[in-house]
């Protein structure tokens, strides 16, 4: 149902996106650059050259999602990522990431004991 939720994994592709790709050309960077199983349930987030759009895919039952969003002014500020194809977000970061909340570090503090 059309949801993305903390519960998902959150994959962050590093190299600028050519945003006239769809559902399939997306799913051919997933499956030949970032080497992942489109169809895992994860969420992969690309972004174009100038960084001012980002696209999410998604596979669903049935079916793939893809959720856009163009800035009208401004642009996306990710995390660095060095000498990856892609790296792992967590849902808080991509929050910050879409809202435009600029964090040069944090630490998570511990909340559980294992």
């Amino acid at each position: 149902m059309f949801s993305i939720s903390s519960n998902d994994r959150f994959h962050l592709y590093s190299e600028a996106t050519d945003m006239r790709k769809s559902f399939d050309g997306l799913s051919g960077l997933v499956q030949n650059k970032i080497d992942a199983n489109i169809t895992s349930g994860d969420v992969f987030i690309f972004l174009n050259k100038r960084r001012t759009m980002m696209k999410l895919l998604k596979w669903e039952r049935g079916g793939f999602v893809l959720f856009v969003k163009r800035l009208e002014r401004g642009t996306f500020r990710p995390p660095e990522i060095k000498d990856l194809t892609s790296m792992h977000l967590e849902y808080t970061d991509l929050v910050l990431l879409i809202e435009g909340v600029l964090v040069k570090e944090y630490k998570r503090q511990k909340r559980y004991v294992i």
